[in-house]
């Protein structure tokens, strides 16, 4: 017998591996409207004073002229069907290996619950994130 149930949550992720911290939420779909509440968030997250390079890829609700940039984030877009250059591709790839991947959830909320669990033991464990995510061509030495 199979469970043939399906259903998704999104999960919106940014880490910034010189701090070794991150932002994220969980959303329905994956749209702009999903990609302004990220934006909005990571902006939250960004020290006083600096500006985040956010590292994207050719998504389309990632280069519409209707996302609402905050004015402490940059946008970095990689070259098409170049996901090894993006450093969260990483992150997604721990995630699902340590947390996310061969479960069976009861419900939508679980799957909520356990995608907020994994984020959350992610985001303790910064030296992880670091370790993952850092790429030298990423920096910008003062």
């Amino acid at each position: 017998m199979r469970d043939h149930r399906f259903t998704s949550a999104y999960l919106f992720g940014a880490v910034c591996p010189d701090r070794g911290t991150g932002a994220a939420v969980i959303m329905p779909h994956v749209n702009i409207e999903a990609m302004n509440e990220h934006l909005a968030e990571i902006s939250t997250c960004v020290s006083v004073g600096a500006v985040a390079l956010l590292i994207l890829d050719g998504a389309g609700w990632h280069r519409s002229p209707n996302l609402a940039l905050p004015d402490n984030i940059a946008l970095l877009p990689l070259p098409a069907y170049a996901p090894e250059l993006n450093p969260v591709e990483n992150i997604w790839e721990f995630l699902r290996g340590n947390f996310l991947s061969h479960r069976v959830y009861d419900d939508y909320d679980a799957v909520l619950r356990a995608c907020a669990e994994a984020w959350k033991a992610l985001i303790k464990r910064p030296e992880t994130i670091t370790s993952i995510a850092t790429r030298p061509w990423a920096q910008v030495k003062t």
